[in-house]
């Protein structure tokens, strides 16, 4: 049974950094999806940046070009989420999943109801 989880969520200061991490357990074949998502209070769940181990390719939403950067450790299937100069507007509770997907296949976007496998989330939140 696939299981996914979320850590490094913190308290930080408007224009810090944090480093998010997302580790897969679990998993039956290599060839899957990850991404990661937030919601915030009163939104809807969306896509930030979604991660393909058959290629390694990234698709980044508009919302994290620029500041969020994935890197990945495909030996210890874990993914992680770098962001960068963080504004009070990324507060939000931040979700890691998965999905398998064809050994030809690539991300070319990033959607909620694409993805299966949900860990719990951790909370970022940012102070003006």
């Amino acid at each position: 049974e696939v299981r996914v989880v979320e850590s490094g969520g913190a308290l930080v200061q408007a224009g810090g950094s944090l480093r998010l991490s997302c580790v897969v357990s679990g998993l039956s074949f290599d060839e899957y999806a990850v991404g990661w998502f937030r919601q915030a209070p009163g939104k809807t769940r969306e896509g930030i940046a979604c991660f393909s181990s058959t290629d390694e390719n990234t698709y980044y939403s508009t919302s994290a070009q620029g500041r969020f950067a994935v890197s990945s450790d495909l030996a210890k299937n874990t993914l992680y989420l770098q962001m960068n100069n963080l504004k009070p507007e990324d507060t939000a509770v931040y979700y890691c999943a998965q999905r398998y997907i064809h050994v030809m296949d690539t991300v070319s976007d990033c959607e909620v109801y694409q993805y299966d496998r949900w860990g719990q989330g951790t909370q970022v939140t940012v102070s003006s």
